[in-house]
């Protein structure tokens, strides 16, 4: 697909400093950029790309001042990086789409699929399922008997959803996903750990991503929750009986252990550790590699294992090379001071 720089310019609703009519077929990153692609400027540090790209296009923020002349024409508006996911995800609705049921493809006699459903070849889809309009369940997935997947949802390829579970509406499950496998329950008998039935499920609502190899263990009993608008990265563990909240977005790698209660618009970084049974305040921000034992307030900042203050963090950070030199010159005071009080016993 061909786009001019006033079509884009039009559906962005953005500003052209340049030439209206140059067109562009696909996108690239500004320090690779080629000719006949649009790419973007909203990290600064990357401002001297733009004035050597071969792109045709760039998108930058309506305050971006060039400081000597560029050769691309550029299209400004109020954020740059907002403006290209909307330009792409434009695109993407243009593409053609899978449609119809492959016949290498097994579907129960009592499962519902309703209109413009695709599922692909060696998918298995079992009994009472309900697949809402235009969802894709694509090859090699399987949906377990009583799963219900709302309307427009993808299930990409390797996918596996045990029974029970339910997917809401505009979600997107990568490759490798699982969900609904038994969360990690068992009473200990002297040295003989029993098995405990993890009869609950679990439900994703509206809107959720959730990354390749993603894991999100069903219930003991009742729900493990994935609220609307989820985003979870790749290979992420959401132990049994957890409720992440609205709009919270984890980077790879993050572990939350059972019965945690993560609130609305927080953030991970990758490879956060979550404690079980504890409560993670809305708007809470939590940097890499933090390890989480206690409870947290709403809107905490934090960072570290264990997790701490952000500033009290970056704090200790300056120390923590110091401490060799600290701890000999410790020692060095503590031998002066015992000669010292040597001396003083001497002269009594």
């Amino acid at each position: 697909m061909t786009f001019t720089a006033k079509q884009i310019a039009d559906f962005l609703k953005g500003e052209i400093v340049g030439n209206p009519e140059v067109k562009v077929s696909n996108f690239s990153k500004i320090e690779e950029g080629k000719a006949g692609t649009i790419t973007f400027l909203a990290n600064l540090k990357y401002t001297p790309y733009i004035y050597n790209t071969e792109a045709d296009i760039v998108l930058v923020n309506n305050d971006f001042e060039p400081e000597k002349p560029i050769r691309a024409t550029l299209i400004k508006v109020p954020n740059a990086y907002a403006a290209l996911a909307s330009l792409m995800e434009m695109v993407n609705k243009s593409t053609p789409r899978k449609s119809g049921i492959d016949p290498l493809s097994f579907v129960s006699s009592t499962a519902i699929l309703n209109a413009d459903v695709y599922v692909g070849a060696f998918a298995y889809i079992g009994d009472h399922v309900e697949i809402g309009n235009d969802s894709k369940i694509y090859p090699q997935s399987y949906v377990g008997d009583n799963v219900k997947i709302g309307k427009n949802t993808v299930i990409y390829p390797g996918v596996r959803i045990y029974h029970n579970c339910v997917i809401g509406d505009n979600c997107i499950l990568h490759s490798g996903a699982v969900i609904g496998a038994d969360g990690f329950g068992f009473s200990k008998e002297g040295e003989i750990y029993h098995k405990i039935p993890q009869l609950g499920n679990v439900i994703i609502e509206d809107d959720a991503e959730i990354g390749a190899n993603t894991t999100i263990d069903r219930a003991v009993m009742g729900s493990t929750v994935i609220r609307r608008g989820v985003k979870l990265d790749n290979l992420i563990q959401i132990a049994h009986n957890c409720e992440i909240g609205e709009h919270t977005a984890m980077a790879a790698q993050v572990g939350i252990a059972g019965s945690t209660k993560i609130g609305e618009n927080c953030v991970f970084g990758g490879q956060v550790g979550i404690g079980g049974h504890i409560t993670i305040g809305k708007n809470s921000q939590i940097g890499a590699q933090s390890g989480i034992i206690s409870n947290t307030k709403e809107g905490s900042e934090i960072i570290g294992s264990p997790a701490m203050p952000v500033k009290s963090f970056f704090k200790s950070s300056i120390i923590i090379p110091k401490l060799p030199d600290m701890y000999r010159q410790l020692n060095t005071l503590e031998r002066e001071l015992a000669e010292l009080k040597k001396k003083l016993e001497v002269g009594d």
